[in-house]
This record gives structure tokens, C-alpha cells and sequence, in this order.
């Protein structure tokens, strides 16, 4: 079989499109990179889906542990502290036997059970609540009298919020938000190791990865080209966040442009 063959057969694998058998002997580095490749979709897919929905609930949550409503911003302060204060690996496995409870409870729920809708909302809600407490910190540094200069030509409410305090809130938020977005992509290797199960054995990048770990003896080879595609993934997150941090900061001068910077988080 040759690599084209390979790709055609295994390429879309991770989507039930394809060979449904994985190879079994005489494994190539075509198969491996391929097949790595092929369970990213899944990674890509969690991550784009998570972070754009969080998005909204992050600036939600930001809103409201800045509002002067008591309930509003206990309630956010308690969902911020919840997920950011406890591991996300905890989190997925919690998770999964809530909704499997509530699966055989209420048929409605069976969704949740799979990895593809309870995974993606574990990632969701712990995605809003770290950028959530990145948006409530630039909320407080937005300067003072950027608003008063909002009050003074007459702007109050929304009208306010949507063209003086979010637009900088998003722009003195958005480098630390761009790490947030590399570390929800990392962070999507997980959902292999959590209690979703990954059904027909179409699993992300690092289900794969394993595979070819166990049936080689050799993890020299496949976790490298795991490595090598979160590499790229990396680095097309930074080019495009990159792009909207120019947006973001177009009104500035050059030499007051906030450049976005790598800085892996080592700990978490």
C-alpha cells in the first residue's frame, strides 16, 4: 500500500470516513502520521468549539464579578473559584459519571456521556473560568479616565460598555488570553485519559499515538509526531490571536503596540 493509499484510506478515520480496521503489522511512519493526524481533527474540534463558546461566558463571568448585584457576582465569583480551584482532570471524570447518572435518569441526557458533548462542556465551562478571571482583571485596569470620557460625550449602558470598556478590556486581556487559547488546546489530550469513552475506536491525536506506542514497543516515534502537530497547532493559535492583537491595537502608535509573547504555562 502506498502512502497515498494510507492517507486516502485512514486520513478522515477519526470521523467514521475510511478503513474502519487500524493497520496491525508492518506499521510506516505514513500510518503514523497520518493516523496521529487524522485524531487531531477531534483536538481542533474541542478546543475551536470550547474556546468560542467560553468566550462569551468568560466575558459573562467577568461582567459579573465586577456588577454591584450581590447575587450576580457571588455567582460568578463561586464558578470561577470552582473550576479554576479544582484539576480539570477531576473535572472530566466527575463529569462523566454526573452525566451518565443523569443518562439513566432522563434518556435526554445520553449525549453527555460521549466524549464529543460531555468532554466539550467540561472543557467549555473550565475555559470560561480562567478567561473569565483574565477579562475580570483587564476590567479593573481599564483606565479611569477613558470612561469618564465616555460619560462626559454622553455614552451610559451598553452603549458604553460595547465601544469604550470592551474593546479595551479585550485588548489589555488579550496576550494572556492567547495563552489561555494554547493551553485549552493542549489541554484537550486529556479527554483520552478521562471516563469518555472514544466509540469505534475513533479517537483523538493521543489515542492514536498510543496505539502505535503499544503495538511498536517504541513511543520514540509517535509521541515526537504528536508533539511535532501541537507544534504547528501552536503556532497557527499564535499567528491568528497575533493578527487580532493588531487589530485590537490598531488606534496605538507603533512603539506603544503590545507585541504577544510565548510564555508556556509550567505550571498549572
Amino acid at each position: 500500500m502506498s502512502c497515498w493509499d494510507t492517507i486516502a484510506d485512514y486520513a478522515l478515520r477519526s470521523v467514521g470516513i475510511g478503513e474502519r480496521l487500524l493497520p496491525r503489522t508492518d506499521f510506516t511512519l505514513c500510518q503514523q502520521f497520518t493516523l496521529i493526524g487524522s485524531g487531531l481533527i477531534w483536538n481542533v474540534y474541542f478546543g475551536v468549539v470550547a474556546l468560542a463558546s467560553g468566550f462569551f461566558l468568560a466575558t459573562a463571568l467577568a461582567m459579573g464579578k465586577a456588577s454591584q448585584n450581590r447575587i450576580l457576582r457571588t455567582l460568578s465569583e463561586w464558578v470561577i473559584f470552582v473550576f479554576r480551584g479544582s484539576p480539570l482532570f477531576i473535572q472530566f471524570f466527575f463529569a462523566y459519571f454526573l452525566f451518565l447518572s443523569l443518562k439513566n435518569a432522563v434518556p435526554f441526557f445520553t449525549p453527555l456521556s460521549s466524549a464529543w458533548a460531555g468532554a466539550l462542556v467540561v472543557l467549555f465551562l473550565n475555559t470560561a473560568a480562567y478567561s473569565g478571571e483574565i477579562f475580570y482583571g483587564a476590567l479593573q485596569s481599564v483606565p479611569r479616565g477613558e470612561t469618564e470620557a465616555a460619560d462626559a460625550y454622553g455614552f451610559s449602558g451598553w452603549k458604553k460598555f460595547r465601544h469604550i470598556t470592551w474593546p479595551t478590556m479585550l485588548r489589555l486581556a488579550w496576550p494572556a488570553y492567547t495563552n489561555e487559547a494554547i493551553f485549552l488546546f493542549h489541554a484537550t489530550t486529556l479527554v483520552f485519559f478521562s471516563g469518555f469513552p472514544a466509540q469505534g475506536q475513533q479517537g483523538d491525536a493521543l489515542y492514536y499515538a498510543s496505539y502505535f506506542a503499544d503495538k511498536t514497543f517504541n513511543p520514540f516515534v509517535p509521541y515526537p509526531i504528536l508533539a511535532g502537530y501541537f507544534i504547528l497547532l501552536t503556532l497557527g493559535i499564535i499567528g491568528l490571536f497575533g493578527v487580532i492583537n493588531r487589530r485590537l491595537n490598531r488606534h496605538l502608535p507603533q512603539e506603544q503596540r503590545r507585541r504577544l509573547k510565548l510564555r508556556p504555562n509550567l505550571l498549572r
